[in-house]
């Protein structure tokens, strides 16, 4: 935790970074522990479900875009 001036900055960066309030308090006890090794784990398994959501919109997205360029097509 040593980067951030406070505590609180650190839980903020955690909230910009879409964590949830499970996650910010799990992350401060393994920070408080001093266990990196399992605060790399969650946070990368966070980042794993942000961008496998992300890749959800993505799909979305493509779906829309084919349609509206079948209904352009079609007008």
């Amino acid at each position: 935790m040593s980067v951030y001036k406070s505590r609180d900055d650190l839980i903020q960066n955690l909230k910009d970074a879409g964590c949830d309030e499970k996650t910010i308090n799990d992350f401060m006890d393994l920070s408080d522990r001093g266990n990196t090794a399992e605060e790399l784990k969650l946070l990368s398994g966070h980042r794993k479900n942000m961008l496998d959501r992300l890749h959800d919109i993505n799909r979305n997205i493509s779906c829309l875009d084919y349609l509206i360029y079948q209904l352009k097509k079609e007008a």
